[in-house]
């Protein structure tokens, strides 16, 4: 395509069928973009469920080793209790 100087302030004159197909690929560029939108917002939501669940088997260990201490303690020192 022949790229011309456009002067400021003159009419811009543009095939119908050139401009149908930029319509048609705005169009797909917008939808493009809303399916990147959506995708990216399940991404977020799962990673959200997943940092929740990584909580959760955070304070679970966190709750073994604290027994396990406890016991470490109770069997070695007896004198604790």
């Amino acid at each position: 395509m022949e790229e011309k100087e456009i002067k400021q302030g003159m009419p811009v004159y543009v095939r119908i069928d050139e401009y149908k197909d930029v319509l048609d690929v705005m169009n797909m560029i917008k939808s493009k973009i809303e399916d990147a939108k959506e995708t990216l917002s399940k991404i977020n939501e799962i990673k959200n469920e997943e940092d929740a669940e990584l909580e959760l088997w955070h304070t679970g260990l966190e709750e073994v080793e604290r027994k396990a201490d406890f016991v470490d303690k109770t069997l070695f020192e007896p004198s604790a209790l």
